[in-house]
């Protein structure tokens, strides 16, 4: 086996490891607690709170069935897209950090595209009773209609304004509301590494690149 075809198997490998993540998650929230139902994991500041949403990250929505099928397909061609530049960028040898960020950023919507196609088909309701898997009834939506499970929920601290305070005064401020999933956390983490790769590894690299080729000019 030719080292480009090891690092595709390789990373390959990493997004089918962190696909089966996901689905382990989301399937056991979703046959084992009816949406809005909230578990406690460490204290008050880190909890499942199982909640669905219409196909965006940490919980945002976009509405009708034509916007929910042009969400999931532009994120099909999104995901083919990356993949393909994940092969190609292999096959040119580049950096791994880059590789890896790309990497996590396609898992993450393929991970979410998943829910969106298929949760409809295989799932029932959540909103009265846990949801079965197959259910012999049939799912609760067609194909590109599913909702995207989310479950973790991390307000890191909460208070109330006092009632004084302008605009803002008696309100409830929770700091980092979002609700969000494994594949959402992969999407995240992608970006912000594909930032830091791009703003501080790839000048270091091709600095390197230049100061080799001109050793080699010597």
């Amino acid at each position: 086996m030719t080292e480009t075809k090891k690092r595709i198997r390789l990373y390959a490998l990493l997004a089918a490891a962190l696909l089966v993540v996901d689905q382990v998650v989301k399937i056991l929230v979703k046959t084992h607690m009816q949406i809005g139902e909230e578990l406690p994991l460490i204290g008050t500041w880190c909890r499942l709170h199982f909640i669905e949403n219409e196909g965006f990250a940490f919980g945002m929505s976009i509405g009708g069935e034509a916007g929910k099928i042009v969400l999931t397909l532009l994120r099909l061609v999104a995901s083919a897209a990356i993949a393909w530049l994940i092969v190609r960028l292999i096959q040119k040898q580049t950096r791994t950090s880059l590789i890896v960020s790309l990497t996590l950023i396609f898992t993450g919507a393929v991970g979410n595209v998943i829910d969106s196609c298929f949760y409809g088909l295989i799932f029932n309701e959540s909103y009265y009773s846990v949801a079965t898997l197959f259910p012999p009834e049939g799912g609760y939506a067609p194909f590109m209609q599913g909702r995207v499970v989310d479950m973790f929920y991390f307000p890191l601290f909460e208070f109330d304004w006092p009632t004084g305070m302008p605009l803002v005064g008696g309100g409830h401020f929770e700091f980092f509301n979002a609700i969000f999933n494994v594949a959402d956390s992969a999407i995240t983490i992608g970006v912000v590494w594909l930032l830091i790769d791009q703003l501080f590894i790839a000048p270091k690299y091709s600095k390197s690149n230049e100061n080799k080729n001109t050793e080699e000019e010597k």
